[in-house]
């Protein structure tokens, strides 16, 4: 038995050769990934998996599962690591439904050098097992014990693989073994390891929200509207609403053609400011999210701080054409509606337009009229959908997506019946 790593614990690699083999108690596929400093492949043919089972140095040799023999001293001086991947082959299982799985790494004459237990795995159904990487002249091994929430495609793709043939900078729609299907839009690739897995996570969960519902595909207009009344000071101080903006943030990137959030604040009138990106959510949210002052140039106290629905739902409608793709409207509030028979009347109308509005309510609230809109009458087709979230923070992202896009793919079919969508 060889030495014993734990995660982030590294030794030295003098062997020529080196194998890394794996143990799992399920059916998983070996691969590696060889990157230079910056942490990406030169090109593809960096990336060797079961479809191209060798690289320069590299070797995939076929078992159960395969193993990675690689000879040291032809590894070109470019690639700086090899990171070793495994993959479940059932897209719908997890490294936490069985064994720790075990990274083993040998030399030419079949002795064990290293094993490393690979545990604390959850829901991730690929992990990063270990790397071989240069120090100087000398080579050596990590143990990494890096699951990636993302899946498969997700992980390539960080590491600069092709999936596809979009051009550059355009949103690619990846597919992870097994069919579930997630976008990756431009500016992820620059966020932390961290923060671009609970993205995949979240983007998993979206997806198959819309896979489930028969909307995968569809592509449509996400606006996103928060209320900034001064009855949500609460959800502001204890940054409630920031987390709303990082959860409605995959949703765009699944659905909108370009992964961005239109966005506006509202209370007695509203802004309507920059849109949100993936790359720069965060920084947006400290910026634009606030309730008095003025900040970026906009003046906060202007708006007021009781609501009116009226302007702020005026205005999106205005931008609506018949014939237009999709717009799934997002509007957070704590209700308060006051002004009922014009807003309900607004409804009606707009049940003629290319557009979704989906209420959620933020708190513990009377929500009145929202909790109407169901039911109401006189409408050429159900537009509008609400569901209260005592607590956000306490609802996963399976429920939360299921919940917010639940009755907008019914809203797309109904509204090609009608004419509405073409």
């Amino acid at each position: 038995m060889g030495t014993a790593l734990v995660k982030g614990q590294n030794g030295p690699l003098a062997a020529a050769t080196a194998v890394v083999s794996v143990r799992v108690d399920a059916a998983a596929d070996v691969s590696a990934l060889l990157v230079t400093e910056s942490g990406k492949v030169r090109s593809d043919a960096d990336f060797v998996f079961f479809n191209q089972p060798s690289a320069p140095g590299i070797e995939l040799r076929p078992g159960t599962p395969a193993s990675l023999a690689v000879s040291l001293a032809d590894v070109p001086v470019a690639i700086r690591q090899i990171r070793a991947v495994i993959t479940l082959d059932d897209p719908a299982a997890t490294f936490g439904q069985c064994a720790p799985p075990v990274a083993v790494v040998g030399d030419g004459a079949g002795n064990v050098l290293y094993e490393y237990v690979i545990d604390g795995l959850g829901t991730e159904s690929v992990v990063i097992a270990l790397e071989l990487y240069r120090r100087n002249t000398e080579w050596k091994v990590r143990a990494v014990g890096q699951g990636y929430a993302g899946g498969f495609a997700a992980l390539v793709i960080d590491h600069g693989v092709s999936v596809d043939d979009e051009p550059p900078g355009a949103p690619t729609a990846a597919t992870e073994p097994g069919g579930l299907a997630v976008r990756t839009v431009p500016g992820e690739a620059k966020l932390s390891f961290e923060k671009r897995g609970q993205l995949d996570l979240r983007k998993r969960e979206v997806a198959k929200v819309l896979i489930n519902k028969e909307a995968f595909g569809v592509r449509a207009r996400v606006v996103l509207v928060i209320d900034k009344t001064g009855s949500m000071i609460r959800q502001y101080r204890q940054q409630v609403v920031h987390r709303v903006v990082q959860r409605m943030i995959p949703v765009a990137t699944q659905l909108d053609d370009d992964g961005t959030l239109e966005a506006y604040l509202y209370a007695l009138s509203f802004a309507k400011l920059p849109d949100i990106t993936v790359e720069h959510g965060e920084q947006w949210a400290q910026k634009f999210l606030h309730l008095s002052g003025t900040h970026a140039g906009i003046n906060y106290d202007t708006m007021g701080g009781r609501n009116d629905e009226l302007p702020i739902m005026r205005d999106i409608i205005s931008s609506l054409r018949p014939g237009d793709r999709p717009t799934l409207v997002l509007f957070f509030t704590d209700g308060g509606f006051a002004k009922k028979r014009e807003i309900a009347e607004l409804m009606r109308e707009a049940s003629r337009l290319p557009a979704f509005w989906q209420f959620v309510g933020l708190g513990k609230a009377n929500y009145g009229l929202l909790r109407s809109l169901d039911e109401m009458a006189d409408r050429l087709v159900d537009n509008a959908g609400f569901f209260a979230l005592d607590d956000i923070d306490k609802v996963d992202d399976a429920q939360l997506y299921g919940r917010l896009l639940g009755e907008f793919p019914d809203w797309i079919r109904a509204a090609r019946l009608a004419g509405i969508l073409h």
